[in-house]
């Protein structure tokens, strides 16, 4: 795999009887070595390891049914209260954050209504804050650490 723009992490791989296998310290098991998962353990590692999110409040493919289908959020970050405040969508390297992966996130957060929606390729991070009440957003320049996302600010 091609080096991503986020920190270095040390992540544990094995051979498994289908190929390479990842492991996932959340859910606390091996999975298939896949570019999305490369691309999503080192978010996850950058955001529990440097930005301060607590590990047990992070779900990785969170299943939920939007319009009678089944979906899987690939990080859902919840505040200490259990609400979800954030999700992050994770894409492979090569794969560009168009419109149509910035519109599978929204789509994603009519069922959870978070203020914070983050897309990841590895590469290019575009973190953004819903306001819900006036029905904008507005880009950020950086992602926020989990004391920001949790704040009780509108």
């Amino acid at each position: 795999m091609k080096p991503l723009k986020l920190p270095p992490c040390s992540l544990r791989i094995k051979e498994g009887p289908g190929g390479k296998l990842l492991y996932d310290p959340l859910r606390r098991k091996y999975v298939a070595f896949t570019p999305e998962e490369w691309v999503r353990q080192h978010f996850v590692s950058y955001l529990t390891g440097y930005l301060g999110y607590p590990p047990g409040l992070i779900r990785i493919e969170a299943a939920f049914r939007l319009h009678s289908m089944l979906r899987r959020a690939d990080i859902l970050v919840h505040d200490r209260t259990g609400e979800p405040v954030m999700i992050v969508e994770c894409k492979a390297q090569q794969v560009k954050l168009s419109q149509e992966v910035f519109d599978q996130v929204i789509n994603y957060n009519f069922n959870y209504g978070v203020r914070y929606l983050v897309v990841t390729n590895g590469i290019d991070h575009f973190a953004s804050k819903i306001d819900t009440e006036a029905r904008t957003f507005v880009l950020l320049d950086h992602i926020p650490d989990y004391e920001t996302i949790t704040r009780c600010e509108p």
